[in-house]
């Protein structure tokens, strides 16, 4: 299969950034792009209606539909990955996050919410942040849930983030059944980001083939660069042909950098007749 029947979505957050944030939908559209994620895009985590209204029109207008978006993560891009395992002010941005994230997915249809863990803290038992992490987790997926939506738990890699906790498939997965067994809801799901996985070393046929039936997200860039198909080395048209024997219909996020180029010229190796999600 490949790349030729994969359903992708474009990630606006780290593509077409070269752009103001209520010009890329449409920009995604004009590159032949039919769905789009983001991670959360303001620094608030409850930023002024007009905003959230204004990021919705952007997106309607474009006519494209969004496929994910992230909860409140801190300074992404920047040192923080997440919010939710961190005491005190951030883990309570987090939590006033939780409904206006899931309210605004809700208006668009978006079915798919990512909650980055959080990095460790110095001075700070690992447990006590776990603790934590689980407890807003759970809050996250119950948000999700109302909206038939699922919560995301992403594996990050270690040389980009070495305060990240979870930094391999199984780190993730076993945080996804916890939250699972705790909720009682079991809409928490792996995802598979695909460049993070092959920076940690690990053997992508077999994550694929054990943690398959437990992803609810994929991502793809190159490694080494973080660039486009075919910038590195990572058979990526291989694995995602592997991903869909394994029985993954679900959304391909192009989390990639553009490069020196612009965005709307990162998109060579994919004709344009294939963007547009099926």
């Amino acid at each position: 299969m490949g790349f030729a029947e994969q359903r992708f979505t474009v990630n606006l957050s780290i593509l077409f950034t070269e752009l103001p944030l209520l010009e890329r939908p449409a920009a995604a559209a004009t590159a032949g792009f039919t769905a789009v994620e983001l991670w959360w895009p303001w620094v608030s985590p409850a930023p002024e209606r007009a905003e959230l209204d204004a990021l919705r029109k952007a997106i309607e207008d474009a006519g494209v539909r969004l496929t994910g978006l992230n909860f409140y993560a801190g300074q992404l891009p920047g040192p923080d990955r997440g919010a939710l395992s961190v005491p005190g002010a951030e883990s309570e941005r987090f939590r006033a996050n939780i409904d206006v994230a899931a309210g605004f997915a809700r208006t668009l249809g978006c079915r798919s919410l990512n909650a980055l863990y959080g990095n460790r803290v110095d001075g700070v038992d690992p447990a006590e942040q776990d603790a934590l992490a689980l407890e807003n987790l759970v809050r996250a997926a119950e948000a999700a849930d109302r909206n038939g939506a699922v919560l995301l738990i992403e594996a990050l890699n270690e040389p980009e983030s070495p305060r990240y906790p979870l930094v391999s498939a199984p780190a993730a997965v076993a945080v996804v059944d916890k939250v699972n067994e705790t909720s009682g809801l079991g809409n928490a799901r792996f995802l598979m980001d695909l460049y993070h996985l092959s920076m940690n070393g690990e053997d992508l046929p077999s994550v694929i083939e054990r943690y398959a039936a437990k992803t609810g997200h994929v991502q793809i860039a190159d490694n080494p660069g973080r660039g486009a198909p075919g910038t590195g080395s990572l058979p990526l048209e291989d694995l995602l042909g592997r991903l869909h024997k394994a029985g993954y219909d679900g959304w391909v996020g192009l989390e990639y950098k553009a490069g020196a180029s612009p965005s709307a010229e990162a998109f060579g190796w994919l004709p344009v007749e294939q963007r547009a999600a099926r």
